[in-house]
């Protein structure tokens, strides 16, 4: 059974810190594609950064680039996403994506976890 469980969330003020993390089971996570996104009530879901399978290469949306980093841990079967000097319009549920990938060319089918909450706000 595949579960990706999101955790870390949660109230930070405007320019600090966040470390989210996803935990994989039921699949072979070093074969995965990682991503995180994040979606607002009302609107369409957005891609802030994917790590490659053996995390070799990342990328970030424009709005995080320098600020977010993603990361992944295969012997622990988590990827990670730290957000620095967040900012409000951060605010978002945060999802955790994975896809399997042989280098950049991947499944159609892909898997998701729950989401989790972030809040930027005085």
């Amino acid at each position: 059974q595949v579960q990706l469980v999101e955790s870390g969330g949660g109230l930070v003020q405007p320019g600090g810190s966040l470390r989210l993390s996803c935990a994989a089971s039921g699949f072979i996570f070093s074969d995965y594609m990682m991503s995180w996104y994040r979606q607002a009530p009302g609107k369409e879901r957005e891609l802030v950064a994917f790590i490659t399978s053996a995390g070799g290469s990342t990328n970030y949306a424009d709005s995080v680039k320098g600020r977010f980093t993603i990361s992944r841990d295969n012997a622990k079967n988590t990827v990670y996403l730290q957000m620095n000097s967040l900012k409000p319009e951060d605010t978002d549920v945060y999802y955790c994506n994975a896809v399997e990938c042989s280098g950049y060319v991947c499944a159609d089918y892909d898997y998701w976890g729950q989401g989790t909450q972030v809040t930027v706000s005085t």
